[in-house]
């Protein structure tokens, strides 16, 4: 049966698939600005994913960004597709987002507190359009912006401790709010948290990596029927046991909703667990063989075996 996977580069049918080409490009332009883009190509055509300047010499720790960015919302949406440990996008993100994650078109100002440990704060400003982007807010339906109510901001606040040589703990704290189009002033509030924990030690030649991660988001949207509110989570593990060779697994939960007009058949929760093995020839290829267990809950439980090659110049 055809998978029900809620990314937009993420293997869609049986047999073959070019997930994508992204063509990365980044420099910096003067000793004030630095200039990065991600171009995309799929048999589907050529996507403009990413476009920004970053600030180089803002006083007070500060740096902005502007132009077209994925949110630094949550651990996996800033990042892109070569630097995931599965092959497809989670199901929480697909669902409250769209295929290709929270992207901002705007702005972004973040804040590095002088403290002891790693406090980054920001703030990110943009269009709350977006079907593949912004689907829980204006999603296809560009309403048009009469104030700051009717774009989307952003807030994240992001911690780091060494705890030793070789542990170390992140955790993140996240919110997104925007316009929807269910009707007149209809709003929509999707908050997470974030939690990241590695063991790496520092010894010489030890190429043991123990990474544990997890996400948990909660979305509440505004409608002329009542408010509507669902949640999702993952949470995954990854072992690196040998130079060349890593091992992960993963377990998702999304809730449903019986009267949600953007996902009229997801009115159960759906779990979906995986698990991969990954070999790197090199640190610029690698061979992933994923397998899926996918119990939507409206629906036959179905299996996936997915083989993937990445390689990277």
């Amino acid at each position: 049966d055809r998978p029900l996977m809620t990314g937009g580069h993420d293997p869609q049918a049986s047999g073959f698939t070019l997930q994508q080409l992204e063509l990365a490009l980044g420099g910096t332009v003067d000793p004030y600005f630095r200039l990065d883009g991600a171009i995309v190509f799929s048999p589907a055509g050529v996507e403009l994913e990413e476009a920004y300047a970053t600030t180089l010499a803002l006083p007070w720790n500060l740096q902005l960004r502007a132009g077209q960015f994925l949110s630094r919302f949550g651990r996996i949406n800033g990042s892109h597709l070569h630097s995931w440990e599965f092959v497809d996008q989670t199901l929480v993100l697909g669902k409250f987002f769209g295929g290709d994650g929270n992207r901002v078109l705007g702005g972004e100002l973040s804040l590095l507190l002088p403290l002891p440990w790693v406090v980054e704060l920001a703030a990110s400003v943009g269009n709350a359009t977006g079907a593949a982007t912004a689907r829980s807010f204006y999603g296809a339906d560009d309403l048009g912006v009469h104030g700051l109510q009717d774009l989307q901001t952003t807030l994240t606040a992001k911690q780091f401790f060494p705890l030793s040589d070789d542990w170390s703990l992140a955790l993140g704290l996240s919110a997104a709010l925007g316009p929807n189009s269910s009707g007149p002033d209809q709003r929509t509030t999707i908050l997470g948290g974030d939690l990241f924990l590695k063991f790496r030690p520092a010894s010489y030649g030890s190429y043991t990596q123990v990474a544990l991660q997890a996400e948990w988001l909660l979305r509440r949207r505004q409608t002329p029927g009542g408010l509507l509110q669902d949640q999702g989570l993952y949470s995954q593990l990854v072992y690196r046991f040998a130079r060349r060779w890593s091992a992960a697994a993963r377990w998702e939960l999304v809730t449903g909703l019986r009267a949600d007009p953007l996902d009229p058949a997801w009115r159960v929760p759906r779990q979906r667990t995986s698990a991969n093995v990954t070999f790197y020839p090199t640190e610029f290829s690698r061979l992933r063989l994923q397998y899926h267990f996918d119990s939507p809950g409206w629906q036959t439980a179905g299996h996936s075996v997915m083989l993937a090659l990445e390689v990277s110049i």
